[in-house]
């Protein structure tokens, strides 16, 4: 149809040499036509330039995001570097405060069974650890080695139900025995009604039986139960330790047990 009217337009022209009544209705006709088309085309590459734009906006943003991606995690490695090397400093400072050269051992699992929970460290019998050997960190008391293979042993955790303690009272030396309590934490008993005790005391080993050395930390005390009956209070004590978050720890390679023997032989004679 446009061809045509194109045709008669260019016929007008030739035909009558000007701009005749033929010519001015083929234009009146075809400007119309001409002008849709014209606007037709130019939103055609209108709506192509938005979406080449639109294209490289997205490309941009996808390239961006990459970098985010890469930078945040560049930050949380050197977030974890940062924690990990105050971490480290934190066990060698341990280290040079204690009164004998510790083995360092790394944990490498854990069995989680309510009655007897544990953890597997990477030292053994090569490392001459050995069965009743007591195991620490910064914060305080971890439990004790019930088992030594080769190259791994297992260590039963202080706050395990069937553990017990021997502790006491930081502030007056008031001896009970400390009882693991699971999730719970401890609970500290044999305490009497009538001794000092409030939310907040600390807690530490005691001495007693030859295993663990006196005065290191065990906890705070959370709560405190004075029952009508009995002649005990039951009291709740926070641990010191982080079980939940243990990575190291420190292996005393003292055999407490010969200690304990020869003093007692050296008693009886």
């Amino acid at each position: 149809m446009i061809v045509l009217v194109a045709g008669m337009l260019l016929l007008a022209s030739m035909v009558g040499g000007r701009f005749g009544t033929l010519h001015q209705l083929t234009l009146d006709f075809i400007g119309p036509m001409q002008n849709a088309v014209t606007r037709s085309v130019a939103g055609i590459t209108s709506v192509k330039d938005d979406y080449i734009a639109l294209w490289n906006v997205r490309a941009e943003n996808k390239r961006l995001q990459a970098l985010v991606d890469k930078y945040l995690q560049e930050i949380g490695e050197y977030r974890e570097g940062y924690k990990t090397n105050l971490y480290l400093e934190e066990l060698l400072d341990f280290k040079k405060k204690l009164s004998f050269q510790p083995l360092a051992a790394r944990v490498v699992g854990k069995e989680p069974a309510y009655w007897y929970q544990t953890i597997v460290v990477d030292r053994g019998k090569t490392d001459d650890v050995l069965e009743g050997m007591i195991v620490l960190s910064p914060a305080g008391v971890v439990g004790q080695v019930i088992h030594a293979g080769e190259h791994y042993s297992k260590i039963l955790l202080a706050n395990a139900p069937s553990s017990a303690v021997d502790a006491m009272i930081q502030k007056n030396r008031i001896r009970g025995i400390l009882k693991g309590a699971g999730e719970r934490g401890y609970i500290l008993h044999y305490v009497l009604k009538n001794v000092d005790v409030e939310e907040g005391d600390y807690i530490v080993t005691a001495g007693i039986g030859g295993v663990f050395p006196a005065g290191i930390p065990l906890g705070r005390v959370s709560k405190v139960h004075k029952k009508q009956r009995g002649m005990f209070q039951e009291i709740e004590v926070q641990p010191s330790v982080d079980f939940q978050k243990l990575e190291f720890v420190f292996i005393d390679p003292t055999d407490r047990r010969k200690i304990l023997d020869s003093t007692n032989l050296s008693t009886r004679r």
